[in-house]
């Protein structure tokens, strides 16, 4: 299987269906020689003639003729099996996502992105590694902070707005941000700004580091819901806890939030013009406010 002669199986079968070199080396765009020299080396390889050549005409001897059958089909399968995968590419979406995004953000609006583009599957993978692009795994990815690699069309999603969150029960303690100093802060181990840079940015020399430690967003956020301390998080990816007043921004309008890019939708340019890939790109920036189109 690894010489395979794929390009004199090709000349074979081409050969072979129409009765000709010449017509053979039409379909292919090669010379009637180079159809003529293929199938020599195919039967060579085979140690036997598969033709019986009669004036410009060949046609298959027995031994071609069970050859024949055997190519015919293979390359048959070949056609259905390359004709299954692209029309599969062009419905199939393979997405990349940061767990907290893709758990707080992306998957309550999944179901309206589906219903827009019926027909369309997603095959979603949320973890910290980065997307393996070169492996084509992957379509797209939200990362959170910029990607690494180099060479792809990249997205920022937004300015997010960073501020102290906590269940309605504990706000009623706090007035003013020193408060926050009395409290249990909930630390996100792995975000890009955490309680020191907002105390800074309110004039507060920031506290030791104390309370629960948690290493991704969407359980500091649990936690906060469930009344384990403050959480200082981004209000895109605790919106729905925010909105069914699960939790509360007990300083708003009294303090200084922090606001950053976090999150970037990117994808290398060879798949910026399938269908799903458009689809998503479209949607995401709908939902979010942002131009229509990826950057070149």
């Amino acid at each position: 299987m690894q010489s395979l002669p794929l390009s004199a199986l090709r000349a074979f079968e081409a050969a072979a269906r129409t009765g000709s070199f010449r017509a053979a080396s039409e379909e292919l765009s090669i010379s009637p020689s180079a159809v003529s020299h293929a199938v020599r080396k195919l039967e060579d390889i085979i140690g036997d003639e598969l033709f019986e050549r009669e004036g410009r005409s060949v046609r298959l001897n027995p031994t071609g003729e069970a050859l024949y059958r055997h190519v015919e089909t293979g390359f048959e399968h070949f056609r259905l099996g390359l004709g299954q995968v692209a029309s599969r590419s062009r419905h199939l979406l393979r997405l990349h996502c940061a767990p907290s995004f893709a758990t707080q953000w992306l998957m309550p609006r999944l179901r309206h992105f589906l219903q827009a583009n019926p027909g369309l599957e997603v095959r979603l993978a949320a973890d910290t590694d980065y997307a393996r692009f070169l492996r084509d795994e992957t379509d797209m990815d939200i990362c959170y902070g910029p990607p690494r690699d180099s060479g792809l069309l990249v997205r920022p999603l937004g300015e997010e707005v960073v501020t102290p969150l906590c269940a309605p029960h504990l706000a009623k303690t706090i007035i003013e941000a020193g408060d926050l100093l009395k409290l249990s802060l909930i630390e996100s181990a792995h975000k890009q700004v955490r309680w020191p840079a907002w105390f800074s940015a309110n004039g507060i020399i920031p506290p030791a580091a104390h309370g629960n430690r948690f290493d991704r967003s969407h359980m500091a956020i649990a936690a906060a819901v469930d009344g384990m301390g403050i959480a200082l998080e981004s209000t895109r990816l605790a919106e729905r806890e925010i909105a069914r007043g699960d939790l509360v921004a007990p300083l708003k309008g009294r303090a200084q939030d922090v606001t950053y890019i976090g999150h970037f939708l990117v994808c290398p340019a060879g798949v910026r013009q399938r269908p799903a890939v458009r689809a998503f790109s479209g949607w995401i920036a709908a939902e979010l406010d942002l131009p229509a189109s990826l950057p070149q």
